[in-house]
């Protein structure tokens, strides 16, 4: 059964999980939103200046009074600045499954800190608010996102055929991947 509980903070050995606050506007907009490399495979465009992030930080902070939400500002331990989020983007409670979408900035790529991220809030979904299943899907030209998936205990299940559009108005094809509560190790 689930039991929503909201974006409560989750610590890793590298980094802090934690809800946006106010003071992270500037660090939404340098260290991810305004990259358009970063947003290349995403729904949303990158963002053109920090207003646009932080009238969508506003909808965020607004959103956090519903335990139904789940969005994470990614925090590196070592520096105390959010390098990107992660969150619940769709869930269905009679069916206990859950998606889950994220975005880092391009200075962190390729240091395992995704997969850290990932495998700690699979847990988090699984275990505390009680999903069966959680899955999350990548646009098929971007493999890297599946390597993520896969090394956080993912497995691929198949690829979706024009499921999503991209933030230039394009059908694209995406990768999905799941874990089951049985197949995590906690």
């Amino acid at each position: 059964m689930v039991d929503h509980k909201g974006t409560l903070e989750i610590e890793t050995e590298r980094v802090l999980l934690r809800r946006f606050v106010e003071s992270d506007a500037e660090d939404i907009f340098h260290n991810w939103a305004s990259d358009s490399s970063v947003t290349r495979y995403l729904s949303w465009q990158a963002h053109s200046s920090i207003d646009v992030s932080k009238e969508i930080l506003a909808s965020w902070l607004k959103a956090y009074e519903d335990k139904e939400f789940y969005n994470w500002a990614i925090v590196l331990k070592e520096q105390g600045k959010a390098i990107g989020s992660v969150g619940v983007v769709d869930f269905s409670n009679g069916h206990q499954r859950c998606e889950i979408g994220y975005c880092i900035g391009k200075g962190y790529w390729n240091k395992g800190i995704m997969t850290e991220v990932l495998s700690s809030v699979i847990k988090f979904m699984i275990s505390e608010v009680g999903f069966n299943r959680v899955q999350a899907i990548h646009h098929s030209d971007n493999p890297a996102s599946g390597r993520v998936m896969i090394k956080a205990g993912m497995k691929h299940e198949g690829r979706l055929r024009a499921f999503h559009v991209n933030n230039r108005g394009e059908f694209t094809d995406c990768d999905m991947y799941s874990i089951l509560k049985d197949e995590v190790r906690f």
